[in-house]
């Protein structure tokens, strides 16, 4: 491979084995299940007591559910995540229970929970007897959480359930166990990135922001970009090609003016631009066949259109002469002395009088006679090509020209005349004139840090929204001095959107712009970005399995309502409905009858 080409991956997911779930699973305890459900991918596994937890999550999988086209009709039901293999060919039927990072299709939702359940040998037939700890959204509607709890009671019949934030599980993991710590979240994912102070190991949730800018939005910024360069590569720049890019080509510049003019120097462009090669065919057609072949392949070709040609004059020979019967039955009215009938159809064929039917008549009986004459000579010609060289019948079955007949018609330019052609010489083969694997290139320069830049400058696409170094420094505004020290020194990225090369360097310089002259500041980067939620979890999970107050059961649900939620260390901050008052019965009688009575009043003194 040359330097600085890459290929596309074009990974297909590989369907998930249907587990069997362990003895540990179904021991005095019920295991919890814990399910990072994320808007990009979702995330399930156990957390298994003891001291081995037992590894990575058993199941991740796309967010997304395609619908076969039989449906009820007895066709392909759903399928779910790893089962639909490629994306791209089913792009069109996608569907996804987010809107944003916030789950309201509840039904889409159910399937993903069923192929979870399914391939982590959870029979969900009758209940789902484990507890589950269920990550959100940061300030998640309360409503989207009631319809949640709702689909797990009612639906599922677990025991109990834990909510949590992603991000603070992901932070729950990182730090010390049993320390209470303040910091500053930034948390980057598939559709939206927040910015989380934490005060005293608690969300404060007043002063949370989120920006609606995340991987989604940078693939297909990425998209656009490519399109408009390779106008000629637009079925094959995809959005999964584009997420490709972005996760293994593209990094933050520490200061993205001073890194595009590094990009204006040739040599450094040449040396970093990264040359994505799109899959191409190498076979030219025409360019293996030899001298021989190629006569051989034109004299079958000559054979095959004059076969189309005679079958053309012989179905334009038949309309005419269908033509021609119906003017003769239309004279022969006209001797017969029928002159209403003749009238009629002399108007039915667009005619004014009986000379210009005569004139008509003539023409054709001379044009279908020289069509017979035509076919009589084309079939004598044939009959002497045939003789001549002896070939081998030709498929008739292709009556419409190839692409190599397209390619070479004007050398068969004279087949549509009546005369056959002089047999041409051998064509060598013409060698390409240029490098046909690099016309399938895409050159991806600059376009590595343009993409990842809308987080920090969403301005780039049209976005009227603060960056993240600008919200972070209003976050900080809205503190004292003493609370600003405290959330800067644990500044902890988390998410996959965090994952690009130079993240971390570039929130140090952000940050080192806005604080004060000589202070000081901690910026952390999470283990696994991506799996940390989901090993944070695990460890609440198992941290907190027999504390009461931090798991909603199924009484607490009935009772309290599905919004009802139990605050802990990784949740959000609970706020009840508050329903406005309604005035008594009493009043609203007396209400109506002042409102009845005036309504009387006005009426009389309209009469």
């Amino acid at each position: 491979m040359a330097a600085n080409v890459f290929p596309f991956r074009d990974a297909r997911a590989a369907p998930d084995p249907v587990l069997e779930a362990g003895p540990v699973a179904h021991g005095p305890l019920p295991v919890p299940l814990v399910l990072d459900n994320g808007s990009f991918q979702a995330r399930a596994g156990w957390a298994c007591p003891g001291p081995d937890p037992g590894p990575e999550p058993r199941l991740q999988f796309r967010a997304v559910c395609a619908r076969g086209r039989g449906g009820a009709r007895g066709g392909a039901g759903p399928q779910v995540g790893n089962a639909l293999g490629s994306l791209e060919p089913l792009r069109w039927m996608l569907r996804s229970p987010f809107d944003r990072n916030v789950p309201v299709n509840l039904e889409l939702q159910e399937l993903l929970f069923d192929y979870s359940f399914q391939h982590l040998g959870v029979s969900s037939q009758g209940c789902v007897d484990h507890p589950i700890v269920l990550t959100e959204a940061v300030c998640n509607p309360l409503y989207s959480r009631q319809m949640m709890s709702e689909l797990l009671f009612e639906c599922y019949g677990i025991p109990k359930v834990a909510y949590g934030i992603d991000s603070l599980f992901s932070f729950y993991h990182s730090k010390p166990k049993n320390s209470t710590s303040s910091g500053l979240i930034i948390s980057s994912g598939y559709q939206c990135t927040h910015i989380l102070p934490i005060l005293e190991g608690r969300l404060d949730a007043k002063n949370c922001k989120r920006i609606n800018l995340g991987g989604s939005q940078a693939a297909g910024y990425l998209q656009r970009l490519l399109q408009l360069k390779y106008p000629g590569h637009l079925a094959a720049i995809t959005l999964s090609r584009m997420e490709e890019i972005l996760h293994e080509h593209s990094y933050i510049a520490e200061d993205y003016v001073e890194e595009l003019q590094k990009w204006q120097c040739p040599d450094y462009y040449e040396n970093n631009v990264h040359k994505m090669q799109l899959p191409f065919s190498s076979k030219l057609l025409g360019s293996t066949l030899t001298s021989e072949e190629k006569q051989e392949r034109r004299q079958q070709q000559l054979r095959r259109l004059q076969e189309l040609n005679a079958r053309r004059r012989e179905e334009k020979l038949q309309l005419d002469q269908e033509r021609l019967d119906r003017l003769l039955y239309v004279q022969e009215l006209l001797e017969d002395g029928q002159m209403d009938q003749f009238h009629k159809a002399l108007i039915e064929l667009n005619m004014d009088s009986p000379e210009e039917l005569q004139s008509y008549i003539q023409k054709l009986s001379l044009a279908v006679e020289q069509a017979k004459q035509k076919i009589l000579q084309a079939e004598v010609n044939l009959e002497v090509d045939v003789v001549d060289s002896k070939p081998e019948t030709p498929d008739l079955e292709q009556l419409e020209p190839s692409l190599e007949e397209v390619e070479t018609m004007n050398d068969f330019e004279p087949l549509f005349s009546e005369e056959t052609p002089e047999v041409e010489k051998p064509v060598t083969t013409v060698q390409p004139v240029f490098n046909l694997a690099a016309y399938h290139q895409l050159f991806v320069g600059t376009e590595r840090i343009r993409a990842p830049e809308i987080i920090f400058q969403p301005s780039l696409i049209g976005e009227e929204q603060a960056g993240v170094a600008e919200t972070l420094q209003y976050i900080l505004d809205r503190y004292p001095k003493d609370i600003q020290e405290l959330l800067v020194q644990n500044v902890f990225l988390t998410g996959g959107n965090m994952m690009y090369p130079g993240m971390k360097a570039r929130i140090e310089k952000e940050l080192l712009e806005m604080r004060p002259f000589q202070s000081s500041f901690q910026v952390q980067l999470a283990s696994n970005p991506v799996l940390d939620a989901w090993y944070g979890a695990r460890d609440w999970a198992l941290d907190h399995l027999d504390d009461n107050k931090a798991w909603i059961t199924r009484k607490e649900y009935e009772e309290k309502g599905g919004e009802y939620l139990k605050e802990h260390c990784a949740s959000n901050i609970y706020v009840p409905i508050r329903l406005p008052k309604q005035a008594s019965r009493a009043s609203e009688a007396q209400v109506s009858g002042k409102g009845s009575g005036a309504s009387g009043s006005s009426a009389g003194e309209q009469a």
